[in-house]
């Protein structure tokens, strides 16, 4: 025998080197995936982040009498008749006014400049609170609005003087009245919580646009998912792995679950066009269709960790419970589940975040729809997050590319909030055994 134990030998090296570019290719494809990831971030935060800020305006508007209330009688059917175009030309005049008043010179801004400074919304803002309360009209109110989108995006630098004088929604003119307005104390830019509010606005409206309706949406279908889904795969999975006759039956079942879990999810969408939309009669757009759909395409993601899961738990668990007498229903529910429970749970939380992300499925039951009311059931017209995204990303605005990435910011935060339950859940049922 040659050699000694402590002399390594060619093969030796060759074998300790092969490991070290092992164990250095893992570490770069942690550090590649780590990179990438913060920089996805990064990309996501720069962008969205100034969607939870908003310039506005504030200032004191007349609300004249002779033009909101000309029969005197402060009728509300007669109230009613009045437009949006009349409060946009109160708000005009009420703002030069303003400007006047202060003496900060137009610097050339004609008037209907002037009055672009204010959002679109503005109109319909002030004629809703003036329908809440008549006995606002022939007094001065300080009221507090949205600034036009174009003067919105010079303060977050994407306007500038040299774009807004090819912009034919913007001029030079205006952003520096905007910002004697700003050193007026009348413009400011502060947190905006419209935009986690407030309704989605039309193309020209970027700055009013908000996800209020969007985060209700998802709320009712992940409740319809979580009610539905829950129990319906968790019963599926007890009867599977604690009950079920092992044949080729129960085995052709497995195998599907399996499938379906990796059937892609534009598939569920199709079939709940046909069966709850087309065969039903369900309403389009609806937060009933929209959670039975992921709720078929969120069960397999159910089923099979919840059964990893029971069948994590030691066979001398059941045998133990059998063996004092137990029977088999008292054996799975005092001493099998909730051993499974930490994985039960891990699994169905992680199941509804993924459900909250889908978008496929929802684009085909015309969740798509643009939704201003507040949905007053779970058969009402409604959005949801992910297809908020989709939407606006959709429009040529740039307020509504900031929108979008504000919007991705919040779902984020909403799956960060439940994968975060799932660890606590696991951690605060879990058992050793």
């Amino acid at each position: 025998m040659s050699g000694s134990l402590f002399t390594l030998d060619a093969r030796t090296k060759a074998r300790n080197a092969a490991e070290r570019r092992f164990r250095a290719y893992g570490l770069g494809a942690i550090v590649i995936a780590l990179l990438a990831l913060v920089w996805l971030l990064i990309s996501i935060f720069s962008a969205g982040l100034p969607a939870f800020r908003q310039t506005f305006l504030t200032f004191p508007v007349t609300l004249d009498a002779s033009q909101l209330d000309k029969s005197g009688t402060g009728d509300v059917a007669q109230l009613s008749k009045i437009t949006t175009i009349t409060y946009a030309k109160i708000l005009g005049q009420s703002l030069e006014a303003a400007i006047a008043a202060k003496g900060i010179d137009l610097g050339g801004a004609k008037p209907k400049q002037v009055a672009d400074l204010i959002s679109q919304e503005s109109a319909a803002t002030l004629r809703s609170k003036v329908m809440a309360d008549p006995a606002l009209i022939g007094t001065t109110i300080d009221f507090t609005t949205l600034a036009s989108g174009r003067i919105d995006g010079y303060y977050k630098g994407r306007v500038t003087m040299d774009s807004a004088a090819l912009d034919k929604n913007t001029s030079p003119e205006q952003l520096r009245l905007a910002d004697k307005l700003k050193e007026a104390g009348m413009l400011a830019v502060r947190f905006n919580t419209g935009f986690l509010t407030m309704p989605d606005a039309s193309d020209k409206r970027p700055e009013a646009a908000g996800l209020g309706i969007a985060i209700l949406g998802s709320f009712m279908i992940m409740a319809v998912v979580l009610v539905l889904s829950l129990p319906i795969g968790v019963a599926a999975s007890i009867y599977l792995e604690e009950f079920a006759p092992k044949n080729w039956i129960t085995d052709l079942i497995e195998v599907n679950i399996a499938n379906l879990a990796a059937v892609p999810s534009i598939v569920y969408g199709i079939l709940g066009l046909a069966i709850f939309i087309n065969f039903a009669g369900l309403p389009q757009s609806a937060p009933i269709v929209g959670g039975l759909v992921l709720t078929l395409m969120t069960l397999p993601r159910i089923i099979i960790p919840t059964r990893a899961a029971l069948k994590a738990v030691p066979p001398s668990i059941r045998d133990a419970a059998l063996g004092v007498g137990a029977s088999r229903l008292q054996t799975v529910f005092h001493h099998v589940l909730p051993l499974a429970m930490p994985g039960i749970l891990t699994g169905m939380i992680i199941g509804l975040a993924q459900a909250l992300g889908e978008t496929a499925p929802l684009l085909l039951i015309g969740m798509v729809a643009f939704v201003r009311d507040v949905p007053g059931g779970l058969f009402d017209p409604a959005s949801a997050l992910p297809v908020q995204v989709y939407n606006w990303t959709q429009r040529g605005d740039p307020g509504f590319v900031e929108r979008a990435s504000g919007a991705i910011i919040v779902l984020l935060v909403f799956l960060i909030i439940m994968n975060t339950a799932a660890i606590i859940l696991r951690r605060k049922f879990e058992r050793r055994w």
